[in-house]
């Protein structure tokens, strides 16, 4: 039996587009105060953890938060694209309110449906949780037994979750990752077991 490795993925802190509820998407935005923030109190928390590799999503508020963590640890941060939050086309640059149109309508469809449906250019929840799924598989496959952090975003970290199974649209709606947000996942490269969430709010709409 392979020996797992355990992945410690996070969600990158606050930017002023996530202050003033704009969709980022693959806009490429950094921290603000507050985000590094977060990133440093994020840092405390995971002291206690001896990390062998640090990998990020390639976009400044994911690789920044990443890397606040990492200089704690001594590591380097490897960026990868798979690591990228939704494309979110047209919406992007938009107040969260524009999606509301979209989710009255995404809320009647069944899961099947919803988890494929894109639209404006947008990426499916389909697509961004194969994305991650296959840099963990790939990651575990290659580093088993290791201590990996992994910097991503809330809306394909959320649609990673769904796709294993832990949690649905209900229990897990959009937006409902905070910035800082933790996951701990172990994997053999072929499944995912979902040890810790910490900052979850599901009174949020908005990725």
């Amino acid at each position: 039996m392979s020996e797992l490795t355990n992945f410690y993925i996070i969600r990158h802190g606050e930017t002023d587009w996530n202050k003033t509820a704009k969709i980022q998407g693959q806009t490429d935005i950094q921290l603000n105060k507050t985000g590094k923030d977060q990133a440093t109190t994020l840092a405390k928390r995971l002291g206690k953890i001896s990390f062998d590799l640090a990998f990020s999503s390639d976009l400044l508020r994911a690789s920044e938060t990443t890397q606040i963590i990492a200089m704690t640890k001594k590591l380097s941060v490897q960026t990868n694209k798979l690591l990228r939050e939704r494309k979110y086309g047209h919406y992007e640059g938009k107040p969260s309110t524009a999606l509301l149109k979209n989710l009255k309508k995404l809320q009647k469809l069944p899961h099947k449906k919803r988890f494929s449906f894109k639209e404006g250019g947008s990426e499916s929840d389909e697509e961004i949780a194969k994305r991650l799924k296959a840099f963990l598989a790939k990651t575990a496959q290659t580093y088993p037994g290791k201590n990996v952090l992994v910097g991503s975003h809330g809306g394909i970290i959320r649609a990673f979750l769904i796709d294993i199974g832990f949690g649905d649209y209900n229990s897990l709606p959009p937006g409902s990752l905070e910035n800082g947000a933790l996951v701990v996942v172990s994997s053999d490269g072929r499944s995912f077991q979902v040890k810790t969430v910490e900052r979850i709010n599901q009174n949020k709409f908005y990725e």
